[in-house]
């Protein structure tokens, strides 16, 4: 068996054909926050983050699933699932859970990648870097 049918066999870091990925210090998006972020982050599943960020701001509210699934129009089965991180939302599924709970959907996102970004020890912006100003010729003044 080659490498592409057998799931234990051991392959090759980075694809044929792909460039190496940068650092999170490089890439321009953050830097991190000991200088090296290589191995020392546990997996992050964005499906457990966002049930996470949703059962946040429910419970802040002081709202039941049976709430906020009746306004979602989803199953308070399914939505439970969602907040336990056990099901992916979809983007529609998603925009109308935020919808019910009166949350932007970018505000929950931001909060999603926030919440990444501490764990991979990234530093995120709060505003746009230089860097990619400099790259869009744009000038902020």
């Amino acid at each position: 068996m080659n490498n592409a049918t057998h799931p234990r066999t051991t392959r090759s870091a980075r694809p044929n054909g792909r460039a190496p990925m940068r650092s999170a210090a490089t890439a321009g998006y953050g830097t991190a926050v000991d200088g090296n972020t290589a191995g020392k982050h546990e997996n992050v599943l964005l499906r457990r983050e966002i049930g996470e960020v949703l059962r946040s701001v429910r419970q802040h509210q002081g709202r039941t699933l049976r709430e906020v699934s009746g306004q979602a129009r989803v199953s308070l089965g399914y939505l439970s699932e969602v907040e336990r991180g056990q099901k992916e939302a979809s983007s529609e599924l998603l925009a109308s859970i935020c919808q019910a709970l009166d949350a932007p959907l970018s505000a929950v996102l931001r909060e999603v990648s926030d919440r990444i970004a501490v764990t991979e020890g990234v530093t995120i912006p709060d505003t746009v870097p230089d860097e990619l100003v400099r790259q869009q010729g744009v000038t902020l003044r």
